[in-house]
């Protein structure tokens, strides 16, 4: 078992001159048994913070914490049943790789024979055996922090905590150890929280994510919905990898369709149709500022032919992404990216015609950032 829930939690700690500084906002959401929650935001945002209070470092000022609906105020950390795995491995280097996973289980007086048996098994989960009698000194980075995830095992905890814990290797052991975390969550049907400030991180291993802001969760969805309906212009721009275009302009009803007119101080400027269900859907915001979002998947060059609904933009660079494409354009008013096959793009900067794909089009309020959800309408 491993469900646990949030409800309500905050937490200030004091400034420079005594003032409550919150780190955590009114923080609720649940985590099924054996269910991963990947917590992203920006630097300061409260996920390391969040961590800490589920773990028993912090105690929250208000709001309550469960674990298989049994409180956690007042519980000591090494009673909550919980393991920690931190960005930094944190293995002590006099230590070799099999005392350092039975620490934990020597402090809490686990049988020889039984601390035998858990190390070793998972070491074989984690392809330790070999490295057992090897202390940190003489293991690469990768070795390093699968033996802290070994020491975590070990414990057979309720919930796992993973603080950024593949943030200090490199691309090739990120995604070493992102399989080997889904493995064993998989092996073990592990409930886990993981803090990243990599969105990809979390896209690829979390059934459910949560975007924090300020402290205060902004969105909390799968994956995909994140992706494909975010709730908010921060939540769109900070999920996706290149960001997804902005675009500010207004509604425009014309002949039963709204289209979306580019707001340009200076230069030419470009208006698009919605499609037939979106023009019936945000009606109600005809005549009204709106931010038009779209990610550079679907922003493509134009079909020869079509040039009535081509946004003429100026290419000033491309960058190539092995099967793809990143192409930077401009406007009179926005700068953008496009993403397309590698052979997509010329290879000279100028005049270019693109096709905005309006199907996939989100808008946002551009007072609030909150999007304008059609479907709601």
């Amino acid at each position: 078992m491993g469900r646990l829930v949030l409800e309500n939690v905050t937490k200030s700690f004091p400034g420079p001159r005594r003032q409550k500084i919150p780190a955590v906002r009114d923080l609720s959401f649940t985590v099924g048994d054996g269910a991963l929650l990947a917590i992203v935001g920006p630097s300061g945002c409260g996920k390391t913070t969040t961590l800490r209070l589920i773990a028993g470092l912090e105690t929250p000022d208000a709001g309550s914490i469960l674990l298989d609906g049994k409180p956690m105020a007042g519980v000591p950390p090494q009673d909550r049943d919980v393991a920690m795995v931190f960005q930094d491995h944190a293995l002590f280097p006099h230590l070799t790789v099999f005392e350092n996973m039975a620490l934990g289980l020597r402090l809490r007086k686990v049988p020889r024979a039984e601390t035998a048996r858990r190390v070793s098994a998972a070491a074989e989960m984690l392809d330790l055996t070999p490295l057992l009698e090897r202390r940190p000194a003489e293991l690469s980075g990768g070795e390093c922090q699968r033996a802290a995830l070994g020491r975590a095992l070990t414990r057979h905890p309720r919930v796992f905590l993973l603080d950024e814990p593949l943030s200090n290797l490199d691309a090739p052991l990120r995604l070493q150890l992102r399989g080997e975390i889904a493995r064993l969550r998989r092996r073990l049907s592990a409930t886990m929280v993981l803090v990243t400030h990599d969105q990809a991180e979390a896209l690829a291993l979390a059934d459910t994510v949560a975007v924090m802001k300020d402290g205060a969760v902004q969105q909390l969805a799968p994956p995909r919905e994140l992706y494909c309906h975010p709730a908010s212009r921060f939540v769109a721009g900070f999920i996706g990898s290149p960001p997804m275009n902005f675009f500010e302009g207004a509604l425009a009803q014309e002949n039963g369709l709204l289209f979306f007119h580019e707001r340009a101080a200076n230069g030419p400027s470009f208006s698009l149709p919605l499609d037939e269900n979106t023009s019936r859907a945000l009606r109600p915001h005809a005549g009204h500022a709106v931010t038009l979002g779209l990610r550079p998947e679907h922003i493509v060059p134009a079909v020869p032919g079509n040039a009535s609904r081509a946004v003429q933009a100026v290419l000033d660079r491309i960058e190539p992404a092995g099967a793809d494409t990143l192409a930077w354009f401009s406007t009179g008013a926005h700068a953008f990216i496009a993403r397309a096959p590698w052979d997509a793009f010329p290879k000279t900067t100028g005049p270019f015609p693109l096709d905005f794909k309006m199907a996939h089009a989100l808008f946002f309020d551009p007072a609030t950032g909150a999007a304008i959800e059609p479907n709601n309408q």
